[in-house]
């Protein structure tokens, strides 16, 4: 089953952002940030094999997380699967720490097929 994927508002601004800011620091970040939408997009496919994010039981719904990048920029890519969609909620450095329940925003129901 092939699924699609999208990406909510605040995880393309946390995408962005990280772009920013590795973009003021490697000359790497377009190769990066490519990298990424690759990785987000490679979601189609078997998104279950990524294992729950570690803040997952706080949440009324499972939360998954795909790892991106190389040390020392290692992002969480933080999604959920509902019916035939995978949604991307947030993008977040590794090393930050465990999100709360306020950061993050679900889609709504209303949108499934």
């Amino acid at each position: 089953m092939k699924y699609r994927v999208e990406i909510t508002a605040g995880a393309q601004s946390d995408a962005e952002a990280a772009y920013v800011w590795l973009a003021a620091r490697t000359a790497h970040a377009v190769s990066w940030f490519n990298g990424l939408v690759d990785a987000i997009e490679s979601l189609a496919e078997f998104p279950t094999r990524w294992p729950l994010a570690r803040e997952s039981e706080e949440f009324d719904e499972p939360i998954r997380q795909m790892l991106y990048g190389r040390p020392p920029h290692i992002y969480r890519i933080l999604f959920i699967i509902r019916a035939n969609r995978v949604t991307v909620l947030h993008v977040r450095h590794g090393a930050r720490q465990t999100i709360e329940l306020g950061e993050l925003r679900f889609p709504a129901d209303d949108n499934l097929p």
